[in-house]
């Protein structure tokens, strides 16, 4: 299993941090099976520069193909799709998959690319599109496994665990943990899991400060799932478009005290399992 991140800021680009080792982009990652079947993770703007690169790469007489994921549809998790290059050519072809209805997922998009927001409608471009959904059961999508797990968070968000043979990879992007102990749900999902991301948006302080009920969490809660799911390895992500790398750093040594295994995710990182 292969994961590549291309954008792990949350809630907007920071394009004051476009120099950062962490990078300015919002969430999109790209998970490859051992076979090189692949999907993708949400649609931030990290897409744009994934987009590009498979249009380039991929011949031009040969059909491209394309898997995208959504944990939900909050602006930074969606506003890379109207500038993903797959989108705009007609030997393109592109499953959307989600937790919601078909139809209801095709409506929602359809909303991002119309006027007078974008200047070409999401049903105009000339790819080929397919919507599903992913129900409680989970469902094999890139030849992986993958199952789901709802998570804290406005509007509502899924946690997604993916597998290929005995390595695992579990996504919790947008979540915020409970007053008092930890999301077991997620402790479940996550369970033994190789490489674990969470959301790290905010420091324990600025959390206490204010942020409650904002629908994210901390490295510290990060933490606690992490040491309790007995993960091999977590990442932090989501990472606060205000945060700067030192900030960043001290997150990270921090964490690492408490659970030596700790990264932050970021633009541009590969991680093979």
């Amino acid at each position: 299993m292969r994961i590549e991140f291309f954008g792990v800021r949350g809630s907007f680009p920071s394009a004051d941090r476009c120099e950062s080792r962490y990078g300015a982009a919002t969430p999109c990652a790209r998970i490859e099976s051992a076979a090189g079947d692949a999907v993708i993770l949400d649609a931030g703007t990290g897409l744009r520069m994934l987009g590009t690169r498979m249009a380039k790469k991929a011949p031009t007489e040969a059909p491209l193909r394309a898997t995208i994921l959504f944990t939900h549809f909050h602006l930074d998790h969606v506003f890379g799709l109207p500038f993903f290059d797959p989108l705009f050519l007609p030997r393109a072809e592109i499953t959307f998959i989600s937790w919601l209805d078909p139809e209801e997922m095709h409506e929602i998009l359809g909303r991002l690319m119309k006027a007078p927001l974008f200047p070409v409608a999401f049903d105009e471009t000339p790819c080929r599109k397919t919507f599903l959904r992913i129900g409680p059961e989970g469902a094999t999508i890139g030849g992986m496994r993958v199952q789901r797990a709802q998570l804290r968070h406005p509007q509502g968000c899924m946690a997604y665990r993916f597998e290929d043979g005995k390595r695992s990879a579990v996504f919790a992007t947008d979540t915020e943990h409970p007053e008092e102990g930890i999301d077991n749900r997620l402790a479940e999902l996550a369970r033994k899991a190789s490489l674990f991301v969470y959301d790290a948006m905010y420091t324990p302080e600025e959390y206490a400060q204010g942020r409650k009920g904002w629908g994210h969490s901390t490295w510290e809660q990060g933490v606690e799932l992490a040491r309790a799911a007995r993960v091999e390895r977590l990442f932090l992500s989501h990472l606060n478009p205000e945060h700067d790398d030192r900030t960043i750093g001290r997150m990270r040594k921090a964490a690492k005290i408490r659970f030596r295994p700790t990264e932050c995710a970021a633009a541009g990182l590969v991680v093979k399992l």
